[in-house]
């Protein structure tokens, strides 16, 4: 099989599209042959080593794919060979093929395709365990999507709505603007070129919003905190604008506010049941129409270096994938 390899921490430049031996299952696994893999900003920092979570070089990046079935280890059950499935690894999925334990698969909802399938789990997945089990978000509160335009933040917009809360989104031009407005963003701030403060105090009668999804960090993070409502809460998702901002802790004190942590790998991990129950939440809201992933572009295998220079350089709009 062909598979992407890190050999050593490096840009994405410095992966290698090489020939592998086809993967065998161990007991309790799957071998899953990948229709398509989701591209994630965690993927960027993975290959360079800048990741929480550091995997034994080398390996295949990608964590998350759907595909079809392609064999079983012994042990398993409720998957068989050519069943579509949905899974989320650590590592892995930019190859023809994928390794993961059965309880890492879901099946395919009837329906869905491949590019979709692979565009949920890491982005919706986590905009779920933080807008709902974070930060408790209610019907008719407001929150602000800082990076409204990425993968996580039309999934944070979308979930947003189906919660019945109002949602401002954030970005940096309009023409991403219009995009989180077709996903229900219910206004729209282009923080290039408006001041961040000033907008949200005009759009929320200077109340400030309740809830506030960072997946960027950077310079928005604090006038994002400055404007945050009584008994806001400021989720911490990531650090896309690659700094990782330095909050003044009064700010907390004076607001009644709560600055909030958001790490769904590890929540998958620890709260696996819980996180199952929120994709089943999902899928049904997807049923409904509610959530529509947007897949903006494919790559092929031997174009993930450039997948992942895209998603470094922010060029990168919902979410891409690659199809080997």
């Amino acid at each position: 099989m062909k598979a992407i390899v890190c050999q050593d921490w490096g840009p994405p430049d410095s992966l290698a599209l090489q020939e592998l031996p086809d993967l065998v299952p161990g007991s309790g696994e799957v071998v899953v042959d990948v229709r398509a893999a989701g591209v994630n900003f965690p993927d960027v920092l993975t290959v360079q080593g800048k990741y929480q979570v550091r995997p034994p070089l080398p390996f295949t990046p990608g964590n998350e794919f759907a595909g079809v079935v392609r064999a079983v280890g012994e042990g398993v059950r409720g998957f068989a060979p050519g069943d579509r499935v949905i899974g989320f690894t650590r590592t892995g999925a930019f190859a023809e093929q994928a390794l993961a334990p059965a309880e890492a698969l879901m099946p395919m909802p009837d329906g869905m395709d491949f590019d979709t399938a692979a565009a949920i789990t890491l982005t919706y997945g986590t905009s779920h365990h933080a807008v709902v089990d974070r930060g408790a978000l209610r019907p008719g509160e407001t929150m602000l999507v800082l990076g409204a335009a990425g993968g996580v933040g039309l999934a944070a917009i979308e979930i947003g709505k189906a919660l019945g809360a109002r949602v401002i989104a954030a970005a940096s031009n309009d023409a991403k603007l219009e995009v989180c407005r077709a996903h229900g963003a219910d206004v729209l701030i282009n923080y290039s070129t408006q001041d961040l403060r000033e907008a949200l105090k005009a759009a929320t009668g200077g109340k400030g919003p309740d809830v506030i999804y960072d997946p960027v960090g950077g310079p928005y993070s604090e006038p994002a905190l400055r404007s945050i409502a009584w008994r806001g809460r400021l989720l911490v998702v990531g650090f896309a604008a690659g700094e990782i901002p330095k909050l003044p802790w009064n700010l907390m004190l004076l607001k009644g506010a709560s600055v909030v942590g958001v790490f769904w790998g590890d929540f998958v991990r620890r709260e696996s049941e819980a996180n199952l129950a929120a994709m089943r939440e999902m899928l049904g809201w997807m049923a409904e129409g509610k959530l529509k992933p947007l897949v903006s572009k494919r790559y092929a295998l031997a174009d993930t270096a450039q997948a992942l220079n895209d998603m470094a350089g922010r060029k990168v709009t919902g979410k891409v994938v690659i199809v080997p």
